[in-house]
């Protein structure tokens, strides 16, 4: 037996810095300070700790925009061999979810960004969310990566040996190789919540065990912008006390991944199923699965079995999202749809620069916050989704300039079963090489299904999608909400919690704020009402044959036809009520669900048509009868009209959703919902009508 000390164990340290796009500046402004900056000063004074780093694209620009003393040096420290950069997609998507050639242009992007600001062309990839598909071998691929970074619980799903996973795999599609490194969960637990002298004992444990290396590629934002990690990592030195604690240690030394991946040899072949980490398995699951999948974790924990079976009680894939959250599937075919027409429009057709900008709008809108949800905020946040609408309806508008835009089309867009009928505004024009084409300002689609309702209400002139709001969804974690509003977190010895472990309440949640919507939160969704307040909710609306957006309702031994027109810069919403009904008829409520930027902020407000101010956004409304309003939104410098040809009893108040986040439990306004009471003189058989208007334009300037 050998008394030689055991080999070091190789640490590939590695931290992955994002911002969603379209958060606010002073989000940004205030993980720069507690996060982003003492990081890299406090790194900049150990240069022999080697570590990697990946930042997204826009985040990088948004960072060397507004400090670029602190990227500058993050540059200096990169220049002498300290820093390794992780490529990625540019605007942080998801890659799985978007057609191939937008991976590539993703990729691309991001690789020359590196390039430009920090002088290294890099050989790894960071996986979105660690998202794994075999497509997206031949993607990396194809783009001239090495390797990339997924978790340990990837190869143990493909039932790899956990004793195997300190070197990295290769992996093939199509006869295309990249190589894998799998991060290691128990690291990610540890780093940085446990104490530094016990993770650095951890480190220099798997030395001894004759473990080649310990993989760590985590959120940046751990580091001083999680609940209590700033003053754990920063003000009481937990992250001067690991570096110097590692540098000191004979058995942990720093490497970068392309240095360990030149100097050692792949583990061999690993094929990997469909799978994210492993939180992201049970996020992506609907509740009532949520709820068992959770309990046989809790049992295999209970037994001691977790370790051997965990690969096995495996949940959702990532793009189960879709299926839980229609919301997130409208906004994503919505974006291949735009992608398809960008592809489809000729390459010489346009300047070389513009092109490159309509790409950037493209690539923008395929950022993978706002398409689904887990430990942050995700869709639950509006200004998310607002931001990759923008994109969406921004690209929509170029294209429009340059592809002959239809005012009626017909499709089944987001591959629910059921039909959409989009309608164009087109009597304004453009013109394009010459040739005089139509050029739509708002755009209107209605779902052909039981509630003929419109889904999307979009101004192309704001980029706006008024629509874009979120439904009462059940949530798992909702049990907790329920359980009451006291916080709660489970910590390491000597330690603090991470916020996977944490349970916390940002506003007190009642019991009536967490019960699901029973129906979208569309708009000109339709009941009746009786004299004595009984609802009978109208969702067997079908659709005319040979109209273009016409549907009827057998109603009260009568029916109810329902066209929705788009011309001169508003959509109109005609009701015809015909009836043989000769008692007491019943009221029309129609609700309107709204998404506006300023939501419950200040700069949203209702104004009468005499021009007095009825109230903000956030405030409950009952002004009586009228047949206007408007809605004026200052964050987007626009405004809706909401007109009616007959007097409408109005009554609004705001919508609201609970979610969870690192912060804890929290209500966020989604939109305002406006409900129109319309009492119709149908008697002895006579007939009425209700026209209601939409129509979206700029605030005017002062």
């Amino acid at each position: 037996m050998s008394d030689s000390p055991p080999a070091p164990v190789d640490l590939l340290f590695g931290v992955h810095a994002h911002q969603p796009i379209g958060n606010f500046p002073e989000v940004i402004s205030e993980a720069h300070l507690r996060c982003y900056a003492p990081f890299i000063h406090t790194l900049a004074e150990y240069p022999d700790f080697h570590f990697s780093v990946h930042f997204s694209g826009w985040l990088l620009d948004e960072l060397w925009s507004r400090w670029p003393e602190d990227m500058q040096l993050l540059a200096e420290m990169t220049a002498r061999g300290q820093v390794e950069w992780f490529s990625s997609g540019n605007y942080e998507p998801v890659l799985a979810a978007i057609p191939e050639r937008d991976r590539l242009g993703q990729l691309s992007a991001m690789k020359a960004k590196i390039k430009r600001y920090f002088k290294q062309n890099p050989q790894g990839a960071w996986l979105t969310e660690r998202v794994w598909e075999s497509p997206v071998t031949r993607t990396l691929a194809n783009s001239s990566l090495q390797y990339v970074a997924v978790d340990d619980y990837h190869l143990l799903c493909a039932g790899v040996d956990s004793n195997q996973l300190d070197g990295y795999f290769s992996t093939e599609e199509d006869g295309r190789y990249i190589d894998i490194f799998p991060i290691s969960e128990a690291a990610r637990y540890r780093l940085p919540f446990a104490p530094a002298h016990e993770t650095i004992a951890w480190l220099e444990e798997s030395a001894r065990q004759g473990q080649q290396a310990s993989v760590y590629f985590d959120d940046i934002e751990k580091f001083g912008i999680w609940p209590e990690t700033f003053q754990w990592v920063y003000e009481e030195g937990w992250l001067r006390q690991f570096i110097e604690g590692v540098l000191a240690s004979p058995l942990v030394r720093t490497s970068h991944y392309h240095v360990f991946h030149a100097q050692h040899a792949t583990r061999g072949i690993v094929y990997m199923p469909n799978v994210s980490y492993s939180e992201m398995n049970e996020w992506s699951l609907p509740a009532p699965s949520a709820q068992t999948y959770h309990q046989m974790v809790k049992e295999s924990e209970k037994n001691e079995r977790i370790w051997r079976e965990r690969p096995f009680i495996r949940g959702g894939i990532w793009r189960n999202f879709m299926m839980r959250y229609p919301e997130a599937n409208w906004m994503h075919k919505r974006m291949l749809q735009v992608s398809k027409r960008f592809d489809d429009l000729p390459k010489r057709s346009i300047e070389k620069k513009e092109r490159a900008s309509m790409q950037d709008c493209l690539h923008r809108s395929q950022a993978n916050d706002a398409y689904w949800h887990g430990l942050f905020g995700g869709i639950y946040l509006p200004h998310l989704r607002r931001a990759v609408w923008n994109s969406i309806l921004q690209l929509e508008s170029m294209l429009d300039r340059h592809i002959q835009a239809e005012s009626v089309s017909i499709a089944d867009i987001d591959h629910n079963g059921q039909t959409e009928i989009s309608l164009r505004d087109c009597d304004s024009q453009g013109s394009s090489s010459g040739t005089t084409i139509i050029s739509p300002t708002l755009l209107g689609i209605v779902r052909s299904d039981g509630d003929a309702a419109l889904v999307e209400f979009s101004s192309l002139q704001l980029t706006h999608n008024f629509c874009d709001t979120l439904r009462r969804h059940v949530e798992y974690y909702h049990q907790k909400a329920a359980e009451g509003n006291s916080s709660m977190s489970v910590q390491h010895d000597g330690g603090i919690a991470s916020a996977h472990e944490r349970v916390a309440f940002v506003h007190e949640i009642r019991p009536e704020d967490l019960l699901a919507d029973q129906r979208p939160r569309s708009s000109f969704l339709d009941s009746l009402i009786s004299r004595d307040e009984e609802q009978y909710v109208l969702a067997n609306y079908h659709h005319e044959a040979g109209t273009d957006a016409t549907f009827v309702h057998t109603v009260a031994g009568g029916h109810l036809r329902k066209v929705f027109k788009m011309q001169k810069g508003c959509l109109s919403v005609n009701y015809e009520l015909n009836t043989i009904h000769t008692g007491e008829s019943p009221d029309l409520q129609v609700q309107i669900n709204l998404a506006m930027p300023s939501c419950d902020g200040f700069g949203g407000r209702y104004r009468l048509a005499d021009g007095n101010i009825a109230g903000g956004f956030g405030d409950e409304l009952s002004p009586g009868q009228l047949k206007s309003l408007s809605l004026e939104d200052a964050v987007l410098g626009g405004e809706v009209r909401l007109g009616s040809s007959q007097l409408v009893e109005v009554r609004a108040r705001p919508h609201c959703t609970v979610s969870n986040s690192e912060a804890g439990f929290e209500k966020i306004m989604q939109a305002v919902e406006i409900n129109l009471r319309w009492s119709p003189d149908v008697s002895a058989g006579n007939g009425a009508t209700l026209a209601i208007s939409l129509s979206a334009s700029k605030l005017p300037t002062v």
